[in-house]
């Protein structure tokens, strides 16, 4: 399976909701779905079944940003975590 983008809006807040394997090949088409929409963008995670180190490391960097995550598994949550760490 590759990865399927659905949006969503409600009054200030876009959501994005990820479904399916997320891989470095799709961070310009979601980096551009996220600058499209701002400000207040959330990532449904709920239904991703994989992410690579490049994602992770992108994910992190939403974060920092503002980006909400949302449906985050504790295994993805805890890789980012320990991403942005080596990087201080």
């Amino acid at each position: 399976m590759t990865l399927r983008i659905e949006k969503f809006s409600e009054a200030n807040t876009t959501t994005l909701r990820l479904i399916g394997r997320v891989q470095a090949e799709h961070l310009d088409e979601l980096n551009a779905q996220i600058e499209n929409n701002e400000p207040g963008v959330v990532l449904d995670l709920g239904e991703v079944s994989l992410v690579d180190i490049d994602v992770v490391r992108f994910l992190g960097a939403c974060q920092s940003k503002g980006v909400k995550l949302t449906g985050c598994s504790p295994y993805i949550r805890d890789w980012i975590a320990l991403e942005l760490d080596r990087e201080q």
